[in-house]
């Protein structure tokens, strides 16, 4: 049907081009609705997916930051030899060492006596295996004190000798109640236990107990904010006495010895009075040690 024509215009279409008129016409409105769209990805809906994942990023850490952080004793113990220089470093640097130092000893007097010393010693694969040699010079006398494994015994004037109950204990508990002990705990076969938090002079303290198999325990003051050991408690009964005497073994200057950390100074409080102090002039590991350095006079001279 041909088009209605008014003043050379047409008023009146065929159904047919009607048809085609609002189809391109839809068309037309799709196509820039889809033009429209297109756009909003990149702008409009990038910044609303962003706003919410920073939105959902807040609301996660402000739920955690509620929530009070709970660690084990075992997570502590982790991140402490973490921190010191890791299990499998710690392992291999320190499986043998040599340390020079000078220590200052109060005599039962009350006047300081300045000790230098020489530490040796050759890791085991568990604390009673190990090896440990010190050598003490006094202003009055030198000598040694000996741990081979389970043995203890002494060497003055190249001679051999039994020492004091008291000097045994005393060499025996530096091991025993020490940081390596926290630091070796899995291969030693102790138990640790979470004795809470604490905090002191504005320092927040993990606190944690440590029982060796032997029963030997040993309270640990780990920095919260570092996670270095700033001081440990023992209760003994010293072989002269009755009743227990209470050891606090505190840490300083801390520094770092062939990538694993190490306190250079040491002071030790019996009952709540310093009776030792020691600072370690250097300190080397991994330093071949002949097997001869362990043994007593007569063994070596028996085995020539």
């Amino acid at each position: 049907m041909p088009p209605i024509l008014v003043n050379g215009r047409p008023v009146l279409q065929s159904a047919a081009q009607n048809q085609k008129a609002v189809s391109q016409t839809a068309g037309e409105r799709a196509k820039k609705t889809s033009m429209k769209f297109r756009k909003f990805p990149r702008t409009i809906v990038f910044s609303v997916s962003i706003a919410l994942v920073v939105g959902a990023t807040f609301f996660a850490h402000a739920t955690r930051a509620e929530q009070p952080k709970e660690f084990t004793a075992e997570q502590i113990a982790e991140t402490v030899i973490l921190f010191s220089g890791t299990r499998p470093g710690l392992a291999q640097v320190r499986k043998t060492g040599v340390e020079y130092g000078r220590m200052s000893r109060m005599s039962p007097e009350g006047r300081p006596v300045e000790v230098r010393y020489q530490l040796r010693f050759v890791h085991g694969d568990k604390i009673e295996k190990d090896k440990i040699r010190i050598d003490q010079k006094t202003p009055q006398a030198e000598y040694s004190l000996i741990k081979n494994e389970d043995r203890v015994f002494g060497i003055i004037n190249g001679s051999p000798f039994t020492p004091r109950a008291d000097d045994t204990a005393e060499f025996l508990s530096q091991q025993t109640h020490s940081i390596e002990a926290l630091l070796r705990y899995k291969e030693n076969e102790s138990k640790l236990a979470s004795a809470g938090k604490d905090k002191q002079q504005g320092v927040d303290l993990y606190v944690i107990d440590l029982t060796d198999k032997a029963n030997h325990k040993t309270r640990y003051f780990i920095s919260a904010k570092f996670f270095r050991v700033l001081w440990l408690e023992y209760e003994e009964t010293p072989p002269d006495q009755t009743t227990s005497v209470k050891y606090v073994r505190r840490f300083y200057d801390y520094r770092y010895a062939q990538n694993t950390l190490v306190p250079y100074r040491t002071v030790l409080l019996e009952d709540g009075k310093r009776t030792v102090e020691t600072r370690i002039l250097t300190v080397t590991y991994g330093v071949k040690m002949e097997d001869a350095l362990f043994k007593s006079p007569e063994s070596v001279s028996g085995a020539n």
